[in-house]
């Protein structure tokens, strides 16, 4: 199973950010489809408890439906990014239909007083040329350059782990899920990985 994105990519998606350069041991952790009852809230306290700060992508409706949670990661210093309201894949979607769904996000956060960071991240990574061309002015389009895969109930959290920990190199935007979906391999993943990324001197950046 690949944990790295495949090269092509940004040859073929240059505008959009893939990984940081950089000559420090540093990583750009992320967390997508927050916030959730359960899953955000663990790993708030994971991060608290290994003093890393990181930035979560999240869905418009799912800040509607849980607030306290929200205020709550915007509280503890983690930088927040535009999901889209609804989750939406863009290759499904026309241009206009896509970019109203990011506005709506960002009003929601606006609505709870929160003015978000200029950052986009598209749901599944699908996002066509003319949605970017909509958005970059506006977002800074962030993809990862290590997908963890945590989503995946085929995948046992000792390979997600695994995985993880092997394609993890300076400078990699690392994506989990703060999802119902991903929250087996989560919770046994994210405090061991943290902690060994700390063993081997890394820090944590946010966008």
């Amino acid at each position: 199973m690949i944990f790295r994105t495949p090269r092509w990519l940004p040859w073929i998606y240059p505008e959009l950010t893939w990984r940081v350069t950089t000559t420090q041991k540093e990583i750009y952790l992320t967390f997508d489809d927050g916030p959730v009852p359960g899953p955000t809230e663990f790993v708030l306290d994971t991060l608290a408890q290994h003093q890393a700060k990181a930035t979560f992508f999240c869905i418009g409706d799912n800040v509607r439906k849980h607030p306290q949670i929200f205020t709550k990661l915007v509280q503890a210093g983690h930088s927040v990014g535009n999901h889209t309201f609804n989750h939406l894949p863009g290759w499904r979607y026309s241009t206009a239909e896509y970019t109203d769904n990011v506005a709506r996000c960002n009003s929601e956060f606006i609505l709870h007083q929160v003015t978000p960071a200029p950052i986009f991240r598209p749901p599944y990574g699908r996002i066509t040329f003319k949605q970017i061309r909509a958005l970059k002015n506006e977002y800074h389009i962030i993809m990862w350059d290590v997908l963890t895969r945590d989503y995946a109930s085929s995948l046992t959290p000792e390979k997600c782990l695994a995985g993880t920990m092997r394609a993890t190199r300076p400078g990699s935007v690392v994506v989990f899920h703060d999802s119902l979906k991903a929250e087996r391999n989560l919770r046994y993943v994210l405090p061991r990985y943290l902690q060994y990324l700390k063993d081997e001197g890394y820090s944590f950046r946010s966008f």
